[in-house]
């Protein structure tokens, strides 16, 4: 009689699920659950999520956030923001033919000392010259430099994400040349100052085991 294999162990049943939080300038929301078996392996995973999920904007589906966990507490995992982009979607319907599309690439240093990569566009409603396209892009490099020089790493990154930053390009830019829109096509955080705290991780409380979502499950099946 053939021996009967070993019961294998429930992957699920070993794993505590952890809520997700968003960072301070976002409100620190919950935005979801991800499991672990070990707090520790949460600590550097990277979430993707959209703006309007954060907002409960549908407008702002267009706007992808980088989100880093960085601390642990309890079943609560939270994070800091390390980037944004626009979805290719998006970008290729803002591109039209007859008009330039003209982007600046630029390492700023906000006012608490955070060092971002950011990548202001403007869409023009016809085809510019090659010194108004040399004009604006002066332009925007000089607003977004003085703007970081002006204000902390949180209110940098709400007026890039959330359009203040390109709504002052735009005011900025128009006497150069008429634009259609402005937008911020990405940013990334390249460093922190000195003096950071570094991640911390508290061991959780018991709890009842949390119930996956559809989701989650079928995100770890794969």
């Amino acid at each position: 009689m053939a021996k009967k294999s070993p019961r294998k162990v429930d992957g699920w049943k070993s794993k505590q699920w952890y809520s997700i939080v968003t960072p301070e300038m976002m409100g620190q929301q919950e935005i979801g659950e991800t499991p672990a078996s070990d707090p520790k392996l949460l600590m550097g995973r990277v979430i993707e999520i959209t703006l309007g999920d954060v907002t409960n904007d549908m407008s702002k589906q267009n706007v992808k956030l980088s989100l880093m966990i960085d601390q642990v507490g309890g079943d609560s995992a939270y994070t800091k923001f390390m980037g944004h982009e626009l979805t290719r979607d998006y970008l290729r319907s803002l591109v039209k033919r007859q008009t330039s599309m003209i982007t600046s690439y630029m390492d700023v240093t906000t006012k608490d000392g955070y060092t971002i990569r950011v990548k202001p566009t403007c869409f023009t409603i016809k085809r510019a010259k090659s010194s108004q396209i040399t004009a604006i892009r002066q332009i925007m490099t000089m607003i977004v430099l003085r703007r970081a020089k002006q204000l902390d790493f949180n209110t940098f990154i709400q007026d890039a994400v959330l359009g203040k930053l390109s709504a002052q390009i735009y005011r900025d830019v128009k006497g150069v040349y008429p634009l259609r829109r402005v937008e911020m096509l990405k940013t990334r955080v390249l460093s922190e100052p000195a003096g950071i705290e570094k991640p911390i991780i508290l061991e959780p409380e018991v709890s009842a085991e949390p119930v996956a979502t559809d989701s989650e499950v079928n995100a770890e099946a794969t």
